[in-house]
């Protein structure tokens, strides 16, 4: 009994398996050759640090804004997987509020000053600029058509441009407009030389949730606390 039972096992297994193979065989092939190998990925969010100390005081909304230019491999044996890898640009403004952030002072710490009880400017923000070279391992569930569910896992580094301060209105201690104009300041020695960051986009069509977080400090080690930038926001891309 036990033989006809193991037996039979046998033999629905092997109908499973070849009829996997036939219904596989019978399949359409996905034609790619109408689909453009290259596509230009834009992305704006928010964006925050981590990690950030109480002496620190964050005010505003703060963006990021990231282009690149992206090649699609596509895998021979499943054209739904593919690897995009490409370049370009990535920015984020983080915005403070009333904190002196003194790029161009010296010694061996980015100062962060409190200023909320003296002459202060109303809006200071940070801005790093970098070139960025993303990759990305991508999951399309209709690849001909780039419809349907899109899921992209990967990462990018980065290499630092600019770096740059700008405050705007300043204000005496009880917030009443004093002069209407602006500052900048520029000097990326505080700030570290390059960043690797996880990337993790999810939507439908040509527009897609994305979220990265950044795995190396924003500082260099030693000159300030070791905040990261998380962004999260809306990606637009043909794939």
């Amino acid at each position: 009994m036990k033989k006809i039972i193991y037996l039979s096992l046998a033999l629905l297994l092997c109908t499973a398996v070849f009829g996997q193979d036939n219904s596989s065989s019978k399949k359409p092939k996905i034609d790619l050759s109408g689909r453009p190998g290259d596509h230009l990925m834009m992305q704006f969010g928010y964006a925050q640090w981590t990690g950030v100390p109480d002496t620190i005081t964050m005010g505003g909304f703060s963006k990021t804004f990231n282009v690149y230019v992206m090649m699609d491999f596509p895998f021979k044996n499943n054209p739904k997987l593919s690897v995009g890898v490409g370049v370009g640009l990535g920015s984020d403004h983080i915005m403070f509020s009333k904190m002196n952030i003194g790029l161009k002072d010296g010694g061996n710490k980015l100062p962060f000053t409190n200023v909320r009880d003296t002459n202060h400017f109303k809006k200071t923000k940070l801005a790093t600029n970098y070139v960025e070279a993303p990759i990305e391992l991508r999951y399309t569930a209709n690849p001909q058509t780039g419809k349907g569910l899109k899921v992209a896992l990967g990462l990018k580094v980065g290499q630092l441009m600019n770096v740059h301060t700008r405050s705007a209105k300043l204000q005496n201690r009880n917030e009443n407009l004093i002069n209407d104009y602006v500052v900048k300041e520029s000097s990326s020695r505080f700030i570290n030389g390059t960043r690797l960051s996880g990337t993790l986009r999810v939507g439908v069509g040509r527009f897609t949730v994305f979220s990265s977080y950044q795995f190396t400090p924003v500082i260099r080690d030693g000159f300030g606390p070791a905040v990261r930038t998380l962004s999260t926001g809306i990606a637009i891309s043909g794939l």
